[in-house]
């Protein structure tokens, strides 16, 4: 487990980041808590999501702004760790008033670890409230922490080929905006260099060292029989503090999707449910393009940055493994 720099996530002031991790069961949630509220769009573009509060999200509807987004492994089952977001917000009496009532508004996104540990055990509203507790604006551990405790990439082979994933975080600021990102990155495809395009960590070739290019690997004999049914999906969170409609939060996760493309090949797969979430505090006035560029850039580094920090487990290896020749 690595703590980033200050280009984190958290330079953006008012975005704090707390992590629950469990490393018996390897699986664990991620909370980016916004307690004064932050304008909320997102974008699903995984065939094979399991979101909470996606619709509230999206233009059209009555409530604009968050005050958390959840990240948690656990497949559909820690879905219930945002009930400990929620109960951590309401004590706090953070949330959209409703009458005598505020209720949280705590969008959420999990991912399937459930083949890494122990299957049983899934984030759930204690893990919720821990991850809250833990949260600071400070700097942001990766790796194998919170949400990206159980995450594997490079799954055309199954679990017998793949890869330790991770959760990582980036940030970017020109013209007088930041963006930044933060990502669990858990996908059936390979982990690439955007720059170069190298593989950093995907499926091994069951025979000898090296990769087998899952992109390259689909349409070929080997690939056709290959192709598992094993879950994935990578899930974050860009938080901004320029000044966004709704809608145009949702154009920022579009653009984010950009980046994770980028850094994931194949993305999108039908065993993927890649969500990406935005929080905009509304702190400076930008271009919505300039916005939208970085915001692109920040995940595609976040994702790389989530590879480089994981670390190994028997049988299931990290680029750092592997790098070190």
């Amino acid at each position: 487990m690595l703590r980033t720099p200050p280009n984190a996530i958290t330079a953006l002031p008012g975005i704090l980041v707390g992590h629950a991790s469990d490393y018996a069961a390897w699986t664990g949630c991620t909370v980016v808590l916004c307690e004064a509220g932050a304008v909320v769009g997102v974008d699903v573009r995984g065939p094979a999501p399991g979101t909470r509060e996606t619709d509230l999200a999206r233009p059209g509807h009555l409530v604009e702004r968050a005050q958390a987004v959840l990240l948690a492994g656990g497949s559909a089952f820690g879905l219930a760790a945002a009930d400990g977001v929620m109960q951590y917000l309401e004590g706090r009496g953070k949330g959209y008033r409703a009458g005598r009532a505020v209720v949280p508004i705590v969008p959420a996104a999990i991912l399937f670890d459930l083949d890494v540990g122990d299957g049983r055990v899934r984030p759930d509203a204690a893990m919720g409230l821990a991850a809250c507790r833990a949260a600071s604006a400070g700097p942001v551990a990766e790796g194998n922490v919170g949400a990206g405790t159980g995450a594997t990439v490079g799954k055309l082979l199954g679990m017998r080929g793949a890869m330790k994933g991770g959760l990582g975080t980036a940030a970017r600021s020109a013209g007088g905006v930041t963006v930044g990102a933060i990502v669990a990155v858990n996908a059936f495809g390979d982990v690439v260099d955007p720059a170069s395009g190298a593989i950093l960590a995907g499926a091994r070739r069951p025979v000898g060292s090296g990769f087998m290019d899952t992109a390259a690997s689909l349409g070929s004999l080997v690939g056709r029989a290959a192709i598992s049914l094993a879950e994935s999906t990578t899930i974050g969170v860009i938080a901004t503090d320029a000044r966004l409609s709704k809608e145009e939060a949702c154009l920022v996760a579009s653009s984010g999707h950009d980046g994770l493309a980028r850094a994931i090949r194949p993305s999108h797969t039908l065993f993927d449910g890649d969500a990406l979430f935005t929080l905009a505090t509304g702190r400076r006035r930008a271009p919505l393009t300039l916005v939208m560029a970085l915001a692109a850039e920040a995940v595609a580094e976040a994702i790389v940055r989530g590879i480089r920090a994981a670390e190994g487990l028997p049988g299931l290896p990290a680029w750092r493994d592997l790098s070190r020749g």
